[in-house]
Protein backbone atom coordinates (compact mmCIF):
# COMPACT_ATOMS: atom_id res chain seq x y z
CA UNK A 1 0.00 0.00 0.00
CA UNK A 2 2.84 2.93 1.11
CA UNK A 3 4.25 1.87 -2.38
CA UNK A 4 1.16 2.32 -4.68
CA UNK A 5 0.70 5.63 -2.55
CA UNK A 6 3.80 7.11 -3.29
CA UNK A 7 4.04 6.16 -6.48
CA UNK A 8 0.25 7.76 -7.11
CA UNK A 9 1.68 10.86 -5.21
CA UNK A 10 4.87 11.51 -7.48
CA UNK A 11 2.61 10.85 -10.60
CA UNK A 12 0.08 13.57 -8.89
CA UNK A 13 3.14 15.74 -8.83
CA UNK A 14 4.39 15.30 -11.99
CA UNK A 15 0.86 15.95 -13.74
CA UNK A 16 1.14 19.57 -11.77
CA UNK A 17 4.87 19.84 -13.37
CA UNK A 18 3.51 19.85 -16.95
CA UNK A 19 3.29 22.84 -17.77
CA UNK A 20 7.53 22.83 -18.29
CA UNK A 21 6.49 21.76 -21.89
CA UNK A 22 3.90 23.80 -23.80
CA UNK A 23 2.07 23.43 -26.98
CA UNK A 24 3.45 20.04 -27.54
CA UNK A 25 7.07 21.44 -29.39
CA UNK A 26 10.53 21.78 -27.25
CA UNK A 27 14.06 22.42 -27.73
CA UNK A 28 17.05 20.16 -27.62
CA UNK A 29 15.27 16.80 -28.82
CA UNK A 30 18.68 15.39 -28.68
CA UNK A 31 18.48 14.44 -25.34
CA UNK A 32 15.07 12.08 -25.97
CA UNK A 33 17.50 9.89 -27.35
CA UNK A 34 18.24 6.49 -26.57
CA UNK A 35 22.09 7.39 -24.72
CA UNK A 36 22.82 3.52 -24.88
CA UNK A 37 23.13 0.34 -26.68
CA UNK A 38 20.52 -1.45 -24.42
CA UNK A 39 17.86 1.17 -23.81
CA UNK A 40 17.93 1.74 -27.86
CA UNK A 41 17.43 -2.07 -27.85
CA UNK A 42 14.20 -1.72 -25.70
CA UNK A 43 12.41 0.40 -27.73
CA UNK A 44 14.36 3.50 -26.96
CA UNK A 45 12.78 4.28 -23.53
CA UNK A 46 12.84 2.19 -20.35
CA UNK A 47 13.16 3.30 -16.80
CA UNK A 48 12.91 0.11 -14.87
CA UNK A 49 15.31 -2.75 -16.82
CA UNK A 50 16.80 -5.14 -14.38
CA UNK A 51 20.36 -4.88 -15.23
CA UNK A 52 23.94 -4.31 -14.12
CA UNK A 53 24.07 -1.55 -17.23
CA UNK A 54 25.40 1.74 -15.87
CA UNK A 55 23.70 3.35 -19.15
CA UNK A 56 20.68 3.06 -18.05
CA UNK A 57 21.05 5.78 -15.40
CA UNK A 58 20.75 8.09 -18.25
CA UNK A 59 17.18 7.79 -18.32
CA UNK A 60 16.65 6.77 -14.79
CA UNK A 61 19.34 8.32 -12.21
CA UNK A 62 18.03 5.89 -9.44
CA UNK A 63 19.12 3.32 -11.71
CA UNK A 64 22.91 3.73 -10.46
CA UNK A 65 23.67 1.31 -7.65
CA UNK A 66 25.87 0.04 -5.85
CA UNK A 67 27.35 -2.65 -8.20
CA UNK A 68 27.74 -0.14 -10.60
CA UNK A 69 30.63 1.61 -8.84
CA UNK A 70 33.90 1.54 -11.15
CA UNK A 71 32.37 1.24 -14.48
CA UNK A 72 32.50 3.23 -16.82
CA UNK A 73 30.39 3.24 -20.30
CA UNK A 74 31.64 4.85 -24.14
CA UNK A 75 28.87 4.59 -26.43
CA UNK A 76 29.37 5.35 -30.76
CA UNK A 77 26.15 6.54 -32.50
CA UNK A 78 26.07 6.39 -36.43
CA UNK A 79 23.02 8.25 -37.67
CA UNK A 80 21.71 9.23 -41.23
CA UNK A 81 23.25 12.12 -42.88
CA UNK A 82 26.85 11.66 -41.48
CA UNK A 83 25.36 12.62 -38.00
CA UNK A 84 27.61 11.21 -35.25
CA UNK A 85 26.73 11.02 -31.19
CA UNK A 86 29.13 9.92 -28.46
CA UNK A 87 27.96 9.32 -24.95
CA UNK A 88 30.27 8.59 -21.94
CA UNK A 89 28.84 7.75 -18.35
CA UNK A 90 30.26 6.24 -15.43
CA UNK A 91 29.90 5.91 -11.64
CA UNK A 92 31.32 5.71 -8.29
CA UNK A 93 30.03 5.17 -4.84
CA UNK A 94 30.91 7.07 -1.42
CA UNK A 95 30.80 4.69 1.15
CA UNK A 96 30.67 7.31 4.10
CA UNK A 97 28.16 9.71 1.94
CA UNK A 98 26.24 6.19 1.67
CA UNK A 99 25.76 7.50 -1.62
CA UNK A 100 26.00 7.02 -5.66
CA UNK A 101 27.51 9.51 -7.78
CA UNK A 102 28.02 9.56 -11.57
CA UNK A 103 27.86 11.64 -14.32
CA UNK A 104 27.19 11.38 -18.03
CA UNK A 105 27.97 12.86 -21.42
CA UNK A 106 26.16 13.01 -25.00
CA UNK A 107 27.28 14.99 -27.59
CA UNK A 108 25.98 15.11 -31.16
CA UNK A 109 27.74 16.02 -33.79
CA UNK A 110 26.17 17.25 -37.24
CA UNK A 111 28.91 17.74 -39.11
CA UNK A 112 30.19 20.53 -41.44
CA UNK A 113 27.46 22.59 -43.10
CA UNK A 114 27.01 25.40 -45.98
CA UNK A 115 26.25 28.58 -44.57
CA UNK A 116 24.33 30.98 -46.38
CA UNK A 117 22.28 34.08 -45.96
CA UNK A 118 18.70 34.91 -46.90
CA UNK A 119 19.31 35.53 -50.91
CA UNK A 120 21.69 31.71 -50.76
CA UNK A 121 24.57 33.38 -51.26
CA UNK A 122 27.17 30.61 -49.73
CA UNK A 123 29.14 32.10 -46.23
CA UNK A 124 31.20 29.83 -45.37
CA UNK A 125 30.67 26.35 -43.19
CA UNK A 126 29.87 25.45 -39.72
CA UNK A 127 29.81 22.70 -37.84
CA UNK A 128 26.47 22.50 -35.62
CA UNK A 129 26.83 20.48 -32.30
CA UNK A 130 24.56 19.78 -28.75
CA UNK A 131 25.97 18.14 -25.97
CA UNK A 132 24.77 17.59 -22.53
CA UNK A 133 26.70 17.00 -18.89
CA UNK A 134 24.55 14.85 -15.89
CA UNK A 135 26.12 14.73 -12.21
CA UNK A 136 23.50 12.13 -10.99
CA UNK A 137 23.45 10.44 -7.82
CA UNK A 138 21.26 8.19 -5.96
CA UNK A 139 20.59 6.45 -2.45
CA UNK A 140 18.85 3.56 -1.10
CA UNK A 141 15.82 3.89 1.06
CA UNK A 142 15.07 0.74 4.03
CA UNK A 143 15.65 -2.69 1.48
CA UNK A 144 13.45 -1.94 -1.49
CA UNK A 145 13.64 1.66 -2.87
CA UNK A 146 16.43 3.55 -4.42
CA UNK A 147 15.63 7.42 -5.52
CA UNK A 148 17.91 9.70 -7.53
CA UNK A 149 18.36 13.07 -9.33
CA UNK A 150 20.30 14.08 -12.74
CA UNK A 151 21.02 17.51 -12.98
CA UNK A 152 22.10 18.50 -16.75
CA UNK A 153 23.51 21.39 -17.99
CA UNK A 154 22.66 21.78 -21.93
CA UNK A 155 24.23 23.62 -24.61
CA UNK A 156 23.53 23.92 -28.17
CA UNK A 157 25.68 25.85 -30.94
CA UNK A 158 23.81 26.29 -34.66
CA UNK A 159 26.51 28.73 -36.01
CA UNK A 160 25.90 32.08 -34.56
CA UNK A 161 23.27 31.05 -32.98
CA UNK A 162 24.15 29.53 -29.11
CA UNK A 163 21.49 28.24 -26.59
CA UNK A 164 21.91 27.00 -23.07
CA UNK A 165 19.80 25.28 -20.21
CA UNK A 166 19.63 23.57 -16.92
CA UNK A 167 16.86 20.79 -16.15
CA UNK A 168 16.88 18.31 -13.60
CA UNK A 169 15.84 14.65 -13.70
CA UNK A 170 13.86 12.90 -10.15
CA UNK A 171 13.52 9.33 -10.54
CA UNK A 172 12.41 6.33 -8.00
CA UNK A 173 12.64 2.80 -8.29
CA UNK A 174 10.93 0.16 -5.99
CA UNK A 175 12.90 -3.52 -6.74
CA UNK A 176 11.12 -6.84 -5.20
CA UNK A 177 13.88 -9.49 -5.89
CA UNK A 178 12.10 -11.98 -3.99
CA UNK A 179 9.25 -11.80 -6.61
CA UNK A 180 11.86 -10.52 -9.69
CA UNK A 181 9.94 -7.26 -10.05
CA UNK A 182 11.22 -3.74 -10.59
CA UNK A 183 9.20 -0.42 -10.93
CA UNK A 184 10.06 2.86 -11.42
CA UNK A 185 8.61 6.44 -11.84
CA UNK A 186 10.72 9.41 -13.29
CA UNK A 187 9.85 13.14 -13.96
CA UNK A 188 12.77 13.85 -17.17
CA UNK A 189 14.08 17.41 -18.34
CA UNK A 190 11.91 19.62 -15.98
CA UNK A 191 14.31 22.59 -15.99
CA UNK A 192 14.61 26.38 -18.61
CA UNK A 193 16.98 27.91 -20.83
CA UNK A 194 19.46 30.40 -19.24
CA UNK A 195 20.28 31.15 -22.90
CA UNK A 196 18.19 31.42 -25.89
CA UNK A 197 19.14 31.61 -29.40
CA UNK A 198 17.33 34.70 -30.32
CA UNK A 199 18.48 36.36 -26.80
CA UNK A 200 14.68 36.96 -26.16
CA UNK A 201 12.44 34.03 -26.33
CA UNK A 202 13.00 30.78 -24.16
CA UNK A 203 11.78 27.65 -25.69
CA UNK A 204 10.83 24.67 -23.82
CA UNK A 205 12.43 21.52 -22.65
CA UNK A 206 11.43 18.17 -23.85
CA UNK A 207 10.01 17.34 -20.37
CA UNK A 208 8.92 13.66 -19.95
CA UNK A 209 6.77 11.75 -17.52
CA UNK A 210 7.04 7.90 -17.26
CA UNK A 211 6.41 4.73 -15.38
CA UNK A 212 7.90 1.72 -15.91
CA UNK A 213 7.12 -2.29 -14.47
CA UNK A 214 9.84 -5.08 -15.39
CA UNK A 215 9.35 -8.78 -14.01
CA UNK A 216 11.83 -11.78 -14.65
CA UNK A 217 10.22 -15.01 -15.03
CA UNK A 218 11.41 -17.37 -12.35
CA UNK A 219 11.31 -20.79 -14.94
CA UNK A 220 12.30 -19.00 -17.43
CA UNK A 221 14.90 -17.04 -19.23
CA UNK A 222 12.93 -13.97 -19.54
CA UNK A 223 12.38 -9.96 -18.50
CA UNK A 224 9.53 -8.31 -19.83
CA UNK A 225 8.84 -4.66 -19.32
CA UNK A 226 6.31 -2.10 -20.35
CA UNK A 227 6.85 1.24 -20.18
CA UNK A 228 4.38 4.74 -20.14
CA UNK A 229 5.71 7.65 -21.19
CA UNK A 230 4.50 11.53 -21.83
CA UNK A 231 2.14 10.98 -19.30
CA UNK A 232 1.80 14.89 -19.15
CA UNK A 233 0.26 14.95 -22.09
CA UNK A 234 -2.64 12.46 -22.48
CA UNK A 235 -3.45 13.57 -26.28
CA UNK A 236 0.20 13.28 -27.95
CA UNK A 237 -1.39 12.69 -31.58
CA UNK A 238 0.30 14.63 -33.90
CA UNK A 239 -1.71 16.04 -36.85
CA UNK A 240 -0.88 18.09 -39.30
CA UNK A 241 -2.81 20.33 -40.31
CA UNK A 242 -1.78 21.73 -43.80
CA UNK A 243 -1.90 18.75 -45.05
CA UNK A 244 -4.33 18.23 -47.48
CA UNK A 245 -3.23 14.48 -48.65
CA UNK A 246 -5.86 11.77 -46.47
CA UNK A 247 -3.29 9.24 -47.37
CA UNK A 248 -0.19 11.50 -46.56
CA UNK A 249 -0.86 12.09 -42.64
CA UNK A 250 -0.71 7.98 -40.90
CA UNK A 251 -0.57 10.02 -37.33
CA UNK A 252 -3.96 11.29 -37.58
CA UNK A 253 -5.87 7.83 -36.89
CA UNK A 254 -8.33 7.96 -34.09
CA UNK A 255 -9.41 5.41 -31.49
CA UNK A 256 -8.91 4.51 -28.06
CA UNK A 257 -6.36 2.04 -28.56
CA UNK A 258 -4.45 3.79 -30.94
CA UNK A 259 -4.18 7.14 -28.15
CA UNK A 260 -3.30 4.62 -25.44
CA UNK A 261 -0.44 2.66 -27.16
CA UNK A 262 1.25 5.95 -27.87
CA UNK A 263 1.69 6.09 -24.62
CA UNK A 264 3.57 2.25 -24.57
CA UNK A 265 7.08 0.96 -25.29
CA UNK A 266 7.37 -3.01 -25.02
CA UNK A 267 10.11 -4.91 -24.26
CA UNK A 268 11.69 -8.41 -23.39
CA UNK A 269 14.85 -9.26 -23.04
CA UNK A 270 16.12 -13.17 -22.99
CA UNK A 271 19.34 -14.62 -21.19
CA UNK A 272 21.53 -17.10 -22.68
CA UNK A 273 23.09 -18.17 -19.71
CA UNK A 274 24.85 -15.78 -17.50
CA UNK A 275 26.82 -14.22 -20.68
CA UNK A 276 24.72 -13.53 -22.64
CA UNK A 277 21.52 -11.31 -23.44
CA UNK A 278 19.38 -10.61 -26.59
CA UNK A 279 16.78 -7.78 -26.46
CA UNK A 280 13.68 -6.59 -28.49
CA UNK A 281 11.54 -3.70 -27.91
CA UNK A 282 8.71 -2.14 -30.08
CA UNK A 283 8.00 1.67 -29.88
CA UNK A 284 4.36 2.12 -31.06
CA UNK A 285 4.70 5.92 -31.12
CA UNK A 286 7.80 5.92 -32.89
CA UNK A 287 5.90 3.35 -35.62
CA UNK A 288 3.37 5.35 -36.04
CA UNK A 289 5.12 9.13 -36.42
CA UNK A 290 7.90 7.70 -39.00
CA UNK A 291 5.42 5.65 -40.85
CA UNK A 292 5.11 6.72 -44.83
CA UNK A 293 1.44 6.91 -45.89
CA UNK A 294 0.21 3.92 -47.65
CA UNK A 295 4.34 2.86 -48.24
CA UNK A 296 5.71 -0.66 -46.95
CA UNK A 297 7.41 0.29 -43.82
CA UNK A 298 9.12 -2.85 -42.92
CA UNK A 299 10.10 -3.01 -38.97
CA UNK A 300 9.41 0.48 -38.17
CA UNK A 301 9.73 0.82 -34.57
CA UNK A 302 11.02 -2.55 -33.97
CA UNK A 303 14.43 -2.74 -32.41
CA UNK A 304 16.79 -5.40 -31.70
CA UNK A 305 20.17 -5.84 -29.42
CA UNK A 306 22.55 -7.94 -27.92
CA UNK A 307 24.90 -8.04 -24.46
CA UNK A 308 28.32 -10.11 -23.55
CA UNK A 309 28.56 -9.88 -20.08
CA UNK A 310 32.05 -10.49 -18.57
CA UNK A 311 33.73 -9.51 -15.31
CA UNK A 312 35.89 -7.29 -16.68
CA UNK A 313 33.71 -5.92 -19.02
CA UNK A 314 30.58 -5.50 -21.61
CA UNK A 315 29.93 -5.41 -24.85
CA UNK A 316 26.36 -3.89 -26.29
CA UNK A 317 25.43 -3.39 -29.67
CA UNK A 318 21.55 -2.43 -30.77
CA UNK A 319 19.52 -1.24 -33.87
CA UNK A 320 16.58 0.19 -34.32
CA UNK A 321 14.78 0.81 -37.00
CA UNK A 322 13.03 4.20 -37.85
CA UNK A 323 12.06 3.58 -41.60
CA UNK A 324 12.27 0.83 -44.00
CA UNK A 325 15.42 2.05 -45.38
CA UNK A 326 16.94 3.49 -42.22
CA UNK A 327 18.70 1.82 -39.46
CA UNK A 328 20.52 2.98 -36.77
CA UNK A 329 23.33 0.76 -35.26
CA UNK A 330 24.56 1.58 -31.98
CA UNK A 331 27.84 0.36 -30.25
CA UNK A 332 28.88 0.46 -26.28
CA UNK A 333 31.70 -1.18 -24.58
CA UNK A 334 31.78 -1.13 -20.43
CA UNK A 335 34.55 -1.12 -18.52
CA UNK A 336 34.66 -2.56 -14.69
CA UNK A 337 37.85 -0.66 -13.24
CA UNK A 338 37.41 -2.31 -9.54
CA UNK A 339 37.40 -5.72 -10.96
CA UNK A 340 40.30 -4.84 -12.87
CA UNK A 341 42.11 -3.39 -9.96
CA UNK A 342 41.42 -6.79 -8.68
CA UNK A 343 39.11 -5.57 -5.79
CA UNK A 344 36.41 -6.83 -6.42
CA UNK A 345 32.74 -5.28 -6.17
Amino acid sequence: MVKCGLLFSLLLLSFYLQAQTLGGSSQYNFLKAAASPQLSALGGINISQQSDDIGLAFQNPSQLQDKMSGQMQAIFHSLPGAIKNYNLITGYRHRKLNTNFGIGVQFFDYGNTVQTDAGGSVLGNFRPTDYSIALMASRTYLERWRYGASLKFIHSSYGIYRSAAVALDVAITYTDTAHLLQMAFVAQNMGTQIKSYDGTTKGDLPFDIRLGISKKLAKAPLQFSLTLHQLQNLNNRYADTTDTNPNGNASVSKGFVDGAFRHIVLATQLFIGDKIEVSAGYNYLRRKELNIGNAGNGLNGFSLGIGIILKKWQFRYSRANYQNSIVNHQVGLTFSFSNFSGKGK
